[in-house]
């Protein structure tokens, strides 16, 4: 009796432990942001080194708290099995690294600090880690994965600003981080995803791109899917109704998931 006390507490034990190491911040003392970012980390409780991982990132004026306030990305995580990782892109980094050099380097720090730890941390394989992100995030993911692409298995888009011409936030925000925008037109233009995704030209990993068709970036997932047809890169296109909102991103995280886990698999995509 005393033996069969004593198991029933030690796996108690270990599920309260398992349980605890499901959510988890960390904070990244960072040279290339001038400041810390704090990450969110979601774990399956069955997790270790190669367990399948998503960064995921946040949309314009929001934070490294926002997926996980609207979602329950821990019981995401245990049901999909993914490691979800949720950095901090602050309000209106856009992912990019400021014109101004003594100001946030967000791509760079991504590239030296941000991933670097996380793979250490964690154990990811690049053929199980994947990248998406809403909105601003649609297009830092997408960005961040062409810099790279031997990083990320696959990466995706929901509702992203793929390109910088089309958003109305050009002259009161991302003007802060790429400076005037007629003094600086060509540098809206080289930065912005739709004209970068020619850099990868024929890659064979695929990019997901959801987005509401009431949504008025709709045209910039269209636009984008279709450069990426010209470029023979696979994109897997979701086009259906929704605004730009977080019903809608919560719908395409679980797509982006499923599409994701198919394709650790090998399942059939279509092609």
């Amino acid at each position: 009796m005393k033996k069969s006390l004593t198991l029933i507490i030690l796996c108690m034990m270990s599920i309260q432990s398992l349980t605890a190491q499901k959510e988890e911040t960390i904070i990244i003392r960072s040279s290339n942001l001038r400041c810390n970012d704090t990450v969110k980390v979601y774990s399956p409780s069955c997790s270790g080194s190669g367990t399948p991982t998503l960064f995921l990132l946040h949309g314009w004026s929001g934070c490294y708290r926002n997926w996980g306030d609207k979602y329950d990305l821990c019981s995401i995580a245990e049901k999909s099995g993914f490691r979800i990782i949720c950095p901090d892109g602050f309000y209106n980094s856009w992912y990019l690294n400021n014109i101004d050099e003594n100001k946030m380097q967000w791509r760079t720090f991504f590239d030296e600090e941000l991933y670097p730890q996380m793979k250490e941390k964690y154990g990811l394989d690049p053929e199980r880690t994947f990248i998406s992100g809403l909105s601003m995030g649609g297009h830092g993911a997408i960005n961040i994965f062409i810099d790279d692409t031997t990083r990320f298995r696959a990466a995706g888009s929901m509702s992203g600003v793929l390109n910088l011409h089309r958003t109305n936030l050009i002259e009161n925000e991302v003007s802060q981080i790429l400076g005037n925008y007629e003094q600086n037109y060509d540098m809206y233009t080289s930065e912005s995803a739709i004209r970068r995704i020619e850099k990868i030209r024929g890659c064979t990993k695929p990019l997901i791109l959801c987005c509401g068709y009431d949504d008025s970036y709709c045209i910039c997932t269209e636009e984008f899917a279709a450069r990426c047809r010209e470029l023979g890169i696979p994109s897997i296109e979701i086009i259906s109704p929704g605004t730009h909102s977080w019903k809608f991103w919560g719908y395409a995280l679980g797509e982006h998931l499923e599409i994701y886990t198919r394709i650790l698999k090998g399942e059939n995509l279509g092609y």
